[in-house]
């Protein structure tokens, strides 16, 4: 009798499950591509105002010009949805002398043309969306860039990089300039080129995560990588000297001087791992 009213109510869950997931609204996706190329001096500054989601792939090229490739991804319950989100889903260029302003807009800033946004149905602006970049810029330029969620990938520029990042898996090719980075979750991978650092400082701090430093054997600098909270530092280098002899290295920081000394590059993990490596040593 009991196993009776457990296969009884068993089916009744099962029913109830699935008559609201037959109620569920099916979403329709879209994709939509959009291209953009236009002629931009070398020394000028490229500012990236990413998607709450999405991928950033910036390359620096020997062309003064900027070419940006975005692929736009929508969800809605109808196509008349659809057509409503994307009108408001895309990308602005900000073009001034010597700066250009690359910026998402969509559900989540509400800019853009403001006769779009009257009347939109509120039920709408939580709709998730995601742009994935691909943005070629010349070697020769500042760049900023501000991510939300989606991986990132920097090389082959030469000038100051900053960038801000809400969670990525980001590999950074350094060539010259300097680098101030802050990324909050997700794993780290910056490459320094395998000769003598010619630019400013570089500083990358990472909330939690793993952040892999890959460094020329000849470096010369003077480098601070600390762990903030918990994990520790592998570091891979017998050639670093502290900095002050009374202040040896442990599994928390490692205050060093490279080579000659020189410029100051700064390496922060809150809670995670930090790998200090040769380059070409596999993480």
């Amino acid at each position: 009798m009991q196993l009776n009213r457990s296969a009884f109510a068993f089916g009744i869950a099962l029913l109830l499950c699935s008559f609201a997931f037959a109620q569920a609204p099916q979403m329709l996706k879209r994709t939509i591509s959009k291209t953009d190329k236009f002629d931009f001096g070398a020394g000028g500054t490229v500012v990236i105002s990413g998607a709450p989601v999405g991928t950033i792939v910036v390359t620096g090229s020997t062309k003064n010009e900027i070419e940006i490739s975005a692929e736009i991804q929508i969800e809605a319950a109808t196509a008349e949805d659809l057509d409503r989100i994307a009108s408001v889903t895309t990308f602005l260029t900000e073009e001034s002398t010597g700066r250009v302003g690359i910026m998402t807009i969509g559900t989540h800033n509400k800019l853009g043309d403001k006769k779009l946004w009257k009347k939109f149905p509120k039920k709408l602006l939580g709709l998730p969306f995601r742009i994935d970049y691909t943005i070629s810029v010349p070697r020769y330029c500042d760049l900023q860039i501000d991510g939300g969620k989606g991986d990132l990938t920097v090389s082959g520029v030469d000038g100051p990089i900053k960038i801000s990042s809400v969670e990525s898996n980001a590999k950074l090719s350094l060539v010259g300039g300097g680098l101030s980075a802050t990324f909050g979750i997700g794993d780290v991978e910056i490459t320094m080129p395998d000769r003598s650092w010619r630019g400013n400082a570089v500083e990358a701090q990472l909330a939690t995560g793993t952040m892999s430093v890959h460094l020329p054997s000849n470096l010369s600098a003077e480098l601070d990588a600390t762990i903030l909270k918990t994990g520790k530092i592998e570091n891979s280098f017998t050639t670093f000297k502290p900095r002050t002899r009374t202040v040896p290295f442990t599994d928390k920081s490692v205050i060093a001087k490279a080579g000659g000394g020189g410029v100051a590059m700064k390496f922060t993990v809150g809670d995670g791992t930090l790998k200090l490596l040769p380059i070409g040593k596999p993480n």
